[in-house]
């Protein structure tokens, strides 16, 4: 047993019993703990939570094919990271939490911060950006707010949730100085910001290990390095060896395994296997946890609905960026549009909104407000509505035909696009980049026919945008949450301004994506059968673009505003440990708006490959009309710090950096140059005195869709993994059911039975539960069993694997 120094709860561990101690560290069921009432261990409630509480009232499942109880559905953080306003995520994360503790909701499972490193990624709408200093700075605000609730907040999913396409076994082949820099970075920013009390580990595999097992990532880094001491759990059937995971500094596997894992840990204890010791410490962990989240929620109250959705819809209007407004006839820009303006309101997601994504994240919201129904309150004068296309992409003429006739009437077509809800959910990629037939279709009739169409468009991740020259206007909304109707009414017509700016760049074309195409078929995304090889290294999004001078449609940090500002007066205050950039904002228009000025930096000239161009700092400012404000943004050491795989240390660039602010990577408004030591001591030159020279080969200079297999295994510094099965050989209980495509006629025919299930299920109109059916294709064998809580035996899955290995 561990020594009771070592605990914070020596009392209470005393008193249980090693069959006891085992059950704590599975969950009683889906979403609850087990308690031990005889030594006053409670139960205690995690539930999903990215956006909004989603605490299911009756039946219980993982991926909301069961209702859940009615709640709040704020922006999903792929919209929220476009406020880039800290202060707003910790007042959101206050929101949720209350919202959570009203409901007895003891750890909310969120914020999802992983690194959208293709857009393609099913789950990208859960996440912030494709920028790691981003994504980790407005995560550690929404877990302070939710934990200043007493509310638990678990970030999640660590780490390198790159992919849903065989997710629960994939092995994400990254090299350690992108992992360190790209993938890592924002966890860690959140563990020293915020402290989490929980974190959830990814399902995949990190360099042959499945995250919940790797040592590396949860000893070595996380609790070695950062410091972490909260509790690590599962991801909903994440588990794939218990005592592995135990032994690497998981505590909590989750859903219950209905006592076959419980099983596993008393013999591995009673076998000499598992050091009693190392349940303890996890065992108090958990007690720590239980006994902290329940008393924080005795005597909640639930939160009034109606202020909670009053929070959600200034929420969204923060959250809303404006791509393009090109002048009109007059000479002014489009929007906003003016008092009683004619209008013709165009498209199925205006009357039919689309607010969120779909998976474990999916909320029963309390209400949604449409933007049909706001602007037909609201000043205008809404000439008519028109669907004008299926939602989900069936031509019709028909409809197509009554939306060029009623824009025919109006001075201006508001055209609302998007992609549906089968597009982008949890369990499945993305398939392309396009928006669907029917709706690019209907735009280029109706700007032939109209040269005032602004386009709503929405959605969770970046979309190829061929007409954006071709409409007057465009205003993104990502995915808005239930008060995103009103929000977008009250942009379009100027009530508030679009003070949105882009997290992640969308690309011209999906070819231009740094992981779209690579040197060798197992480094495109999504890795299609062991593994995911990440040949793009620490070029994702905007680094790459810059890097390489791949010109973009809208790049990282733009959008635009109904005022304009100006930026002067540039002091930059370099050292070792950071320092500070302050500048003046000056608002030259007419009316009041939000500016995000952006901080980026670059050593110019370095000893190891290195981006063109990196975000180190950023702010959210409101300035009034014909007024200034002195903006100082800090940046901390790791702006000016490389992972060095050699020393396995973080090293300073020392020489000469370039430092650029402006209103997005793109837009610099300001530039100057600093001087910084380096570890060595050395300033300037091309050295960091590490002994090295100028980097070479495709790699250095960024050129990511060259990079081939001896220079991949060089950055790795190991050999390559195998990236394919042997079609030939037997299945075993590592592969996934989607493996059975190498399996006998039987084998074959089971998994067909399961993908004409999902064709159904989106052919009658639930898509929800047709992207859940990609849950049990990706889902391993060896998971079976636990994740059915031993109702499907282990014996039972390998007997069926001997049926379909017959040929």
């Amino acid at each position: 047993m561990a020594p009771a120094s070592d605990l914070r709860h020596p009392e209470t561990v005393a008193l249980l019993s090693l069959e006891e101690k085992a059950s704590l560290t599975s969950g009683a069921n889906f979403w609850n703990t087990e308690s031990v009432d005889h030594a006053g261990v409670p139960s205690i409630m995690l539930t999903d939570g990215p956006h909004g509480v989603r605490k299911q009232g009756g039946r219980s499942d993982h991926l909301g094919l069961n209702a859940s109880l009615p709640a709040t559905c704020f922006p999903t953080a792929a919209a929220l990271a476009q406020s880039w306003d800290v202060d707003l995520m910790e007042r959101v994360g206050r929101l949720l939490g209350a919202e959570a503790r009203g409901a007895g909701v003891a750890v909310l499972l969120g914020p999802g911060l992983n690194i959208v490193r293709n857009p393609l990624g099913g789950r990208s709408f859960e996440y912030f950006s494709e920028d790691p200093l981003l994504s980790g700075d407005l995560a550690a605000a929404m877990v302070r707010g939710i934990q200043s609730t007493g509310v638990a907040a678990c970030p999640k999913h660590f780490a390198v949730n790159g992919q849903e396409h065989l997710r629960m076994s994939v092995d994400e082949v990254v090299d350690e100085r992108s992992l360190r820099e790209i993938y890592l970075e924002g966890f860690r920013r959140v563990v020293h910001q915020a402290r989490p009390r929980t974190l959830m580990t990814s399902y995949n595999k990190v360099n042959g290990t499945y995250a919940n097992e790797n040592t590396h990532l949860l000893a070595d880094i996380l609790r070695g390095e950062w410091g972490f001491d909260g509790v690590v759990v599962t991801d909903w059937g994440g588990n794939h060896d218990r005592i592995a995971g135990l032994l690497a500094g998981n505590q909590l596997e989750m859903p219950s395994s209905g006592g076959v894992t419980d099983r596993r840990i008393v013999d591995a204890v009673r076998a000499g296997r598992l050091d009693e010791a190392v349940l303890d410490r996890a065992v108090d962990d958990l007690v720590a946890l239980a006994l902290e989240t329940s008393s924080a929620l005795e005597g909640a109250e639930p939160v009034d609905p109606d202020a909670q959705h009053r929070a959600a819809v200034e929420t969204a209007r923060r959250c809303l960026v404006l791509l393009r407004n090109a002048p009109g006839a007059d000479g002014e820009p489009v929007l906003p549009l003016p008092a009683a303006a004619r209008v013709a309101v165009i498209g199925d997601f205006a009357e039919t909104p689309r607010y969120q994504g779909a998976g474990s994240s999916l909320v029963n919201p309390t209400r949604v407000d449409d933007a049909l129904g706001a602007l037909r309150a609201g000043p205008l004068d809404v000439v008519g509505f028109a669907r004008g296309f299926h939602r989900f992409g069936r031509p019709s003429r028909g409809l197509a035909d009554q939306a060029v006739e009623l824009a025919g009437r109006a001075d201006t077509v508001l055209l609302f696009l998007g992609l549906d809800e089968s597009s982008e959910a949890e369990g499945v990629d993305r398939e392309h980049l396009r928006l669907p037939a029917d709706q690019l279709a209907l735009v280029e009739r109706l700007t032939r026919a109209h040269d005032r169409v602004v386009v709503v468009l929405a959605g969770g991740a970046p979309v190829e945008l061929p007409f954006a020259n071709d409409v007057a206007a465009v205003l993104y909304t990502s995915l808005a949450g239930q008060g995103g109707g009103t929000a977008v009414a009250d942009a379009l017509t100027g009530r508030h301004d679009p003070g949105g700016r882009l997290a992640v760049t969308f690309p011209m074309r999906y070819e231009d994506v740094p992981s779209a195409r690579s040197a060798s078929p197992a480094g495109t995304f999504p890795g299609r059968e062991r593994t995911a090889e990440h040949r793009d290294g620490i070029f994702v999004g905007y680094r790459y673009y810059s890097t390489r001078d791949v010109g973009v449609r809208y790049c990282f940090g733009h959008g635009l505003s109904y005022t304009a500002f100006t930026y002067s007066d540039l002091d930059v205050d370099l050292g070792p440990e950071g320092g500070t950039v302050a500048f003046t904002v000056r608002n030259t228009g007419t009316r009041g708006g939000r500016e995000v000025p952006q901080v980026y930096v670059a050593p110019q000239a370095s000893a190891v490959p290195h981006a063109a161009t990196e975000l180190a700092g950023f702010a959210s400012v409101e300035v009034g009309p014909g007024r200034e404000r002195r903006v100082e943004i800090a940046l901390d050491g790791r702006a000016l710090e490389y992972y060095d795989t050699d020393a396995g240390a973080w090293r300073r660039h020392g020489g000469a950096y370039a430092v650029r602010v402006g209103a997005s990577v793109a837009d610099v408004r300001l530039e100057t140059t600093a001087v910084v030591d380096g570890d060595g001591g050395t300033r300037g030159g091309t050295r960091d005195g590490d002994g090295r020279g100028e980097p070479t080969g495709a790699y250095a200079v960024g050129d990511v869709h060259r990079v081939g297999d001896e220079e991949f295994a060089a950055l790795l510094g190991r050999p390559l993994p195998a990236a394919w099965w042997d079609p030939d050989a037997p299945l075993g209980l590592d592969d996934t059911v989607a493996q059975l495509r190498h399996a006998n006629l039987l084998g074959r025919g089971v998994l067909g039975l399961l993908l004409t299930a999902r064709r159904v299920l989106k052919a009658v109109g639930r898509p929800h539960a047709a992207n859940n059916v990609m849950f049990v294709v990706n889902m391993p064998f060896a998971k079976i069993e636990g994740y059915s809580g031993g109702r499907v035996s282990r014996r039972a899955v390998e007997r069926f694997l001997r049926w379909v290995a017959r040929r």
